[in-house]
C-alpha cells in the first residue's frame, strides 16, 4: 500500500490501519467470491451444497429450477472456487470445496440462516 498523507488526523492512528490494508488485488478476490451469494438461486444451490453432495438433477429438483439454470450456477460458483465436482458414472456430484474460503463462506451462510450444519458430521457451529 503506498503511504499517503491523509487531509486529516483524528487521533485514530489510521496508517496503522492502513499499512495491514490488502492490496486491490485481494479486495477484487473477495468481490468475485462475494458476488456469488447475489444471486438468490445461486445462494440456495450453495447452501444445499455446504451440507451435503448431489447431483445436478437431484440439485435441480431440490431448488425448483431447470437443469440448464442449475447448470449455469454451479458452473459459476465452481468457476470462483467455492464447489467442487466428481463424476460417477454417468452422474456429476457437486458439493463445497475443501479450502478456508469457502468454510469461511459456510459459517457465513449457516451464521445468516442462524442454523447448524445439519450434514455431513461438519463442526456444529454454535459449539465455537
Amino acid at each position: 500500500m503506498v503511504k499517503q498523507k491523509l487531509p486529516h488526523d483524528h487521533g485514530q492512528d489510521i496508517e496503522r490501519i492502513l499499512g495491514k490494508m490488502p492490496d486491490e488485488e485481494h479486495f477484487m478476490e473477495a468481490s468475485a467470491i462475494f458476488q456469488q451469494l447475489c444471486d438468490s438461486s445461486r445462494l440456495r444451490i450453495l447452501w444445499l451444497l455446504c451440507h451435503c453432495e448431489e447431483c445436478g438433477i437431484n440439485i435441480a429438483a431440490a431448488v425448483g429450477m431447470s437443469t440448464a439454470a442449475v447448470s449455469h450456477h454451479l458452473k459459476s460458483l465452481k468457476l470462483h472456487g467455492l464447489i467442487t465436482s466428481r463424476r460417477a458414472g454417468k452422474e456429476v456430484y457437486y458439493t463445497l470445496a475443501d479450502t478456508e474460503e469457502a468454510r469461511l463462506i459456510h459459517r457465513m451462510v449457516d451464521d445468516f440462516f442462524q442454523m447448524s450444519c445439519p450434514g455431513k458430521g461438519l463442526v456444529d457451529y454454535d459449539e465455537r
